[in-house]
């Protein structure tokens, strides 16, 4: 399944937060490079990507290897969930409704 998030946080400093966030899951990362690291363990795969867009935007994409809402997945989303929270402390959710 495939996730995005932009973000105003530099695409290194997603990375690292990735290398905290996934092995507390069990995940190891198989391959790091500058933009992107990839976990593997007994969740499944993930491949995690941070790159400039537009401006002062980072775009951040998550590919695991899993169908439909697995456990992975909902670790993806929570990992994004975490980066709003590093990026804007300050943000309250509110409902659009």
């Amino acid at each position: 399944m495939r996730h995005y998030y932009r973000s105003h946080t530099q695409p290194a400093d997603i990375l690292v937060q990735a290398d905290r966030f996934f092995p507390e899951l069990g995940l190891t990362a198989v391959t790091t490079t500058a933009r992107s690291r990839t976990f593997s363990g007994p969740l499944g795969a993930l491949k995690v990507s941070a790159r400039a867009e537009g401006g002062h935007y980072t775009f951040v994409e998550a590919v695991t290897d899993q169908v439909g809402e697995s456990r992975l997945d909902r670790n993806v989303k929570r990992f994004f969930v975490e980066l709003h929270r590093a990026a804007d402390p300050t943000h309250v959710p509110e409902a659009s409704y």
